[in-house]
């Protein structure tokens, strides 16, 4: 387990660059999860460190396989600056700890909720987690077990992951892209959805 740590943070050092900081989470019956910063040309991205020491199994399953399914870190990046989005490091663990504690299995196009504003005077309540491969390489491990998939995280106000609920992730990325979204800026408005 802390062997797929260490190649999870070298890959996400090797890519992002050293973090200027970090914190850790533990909740009660999960393994310990943490939050890396990093600061790159006015923009802060935090990745999560934990999430892939355990594969995700299959809520149905009757016996999860110790090696086998998916694995996963969560990335969000924001804008630097604009607001206290440090406070976010608590939301992204309760997401990363996920699998462990729901027993869900985080996958692009999937909507995840912390039920609260990501960080203070937040729009945003709920993510959509991006498909794999842009800013993070997949992170190969020796067979049987799954590549570990950097996934970016977006955030959705309400009103946008309602109508994600309707219409599906596809549609809201092409939303996104058609209006020409900042999905970085922490003080975006919803995008248009009539």
């Amino acid at each position: 387990m802390s062997d797929v740590l260490e190649l999870v943070e070298a890959r996400l050092r090797t890519t992002l660059g050293e973090p200027d900081a970090r914190a850790a989470v533990t909740f009660l019956g999960t393994d310990r999860i943490e939050v890396l910063r990093f600061v790159d040309n006015g923009v802060v991205r935090y990745a999560t460190l934990g999430m892939s020491a355990q594969p995700m199994a299959d809520p149905t399953a009757v016996l999860a396989d110790p090696l086998g399914g998916p694995r996963a870190e969560l990335l969000l990046s924001v804008r630097a600056g604009r607001v206290e989005s440090d406070k976010v490091l608590r939301p992204l663990a309760v997401l990363a700890a996920s699998p462990q504690v729901e027993g869900v299995v985080v996958a692009p196009g999937a909507s995840l909720d912390v039920g609260e504003p990501l960080w203070p005077g937040a729009a945003f309540t709920s993510v959509l987690v991006a498909s794999p491969g842009g800013l993070v390489e997949d992170l190969e491990l020796d067979e049987p077990r799954e590549p570990v998939r950097f996934l970016p995280l977006l955030p959705m106000t309400p009103n946008e992951a309602a109508w994600k609920r309707v219409h599906g992730a596809e549609a809201l990325e092409k939303r996104w892209l058609e209006h020409g979204t900042d999905l970085r800026d922490p003080l975006r408005t919803g995008v248009p959805l009539d």
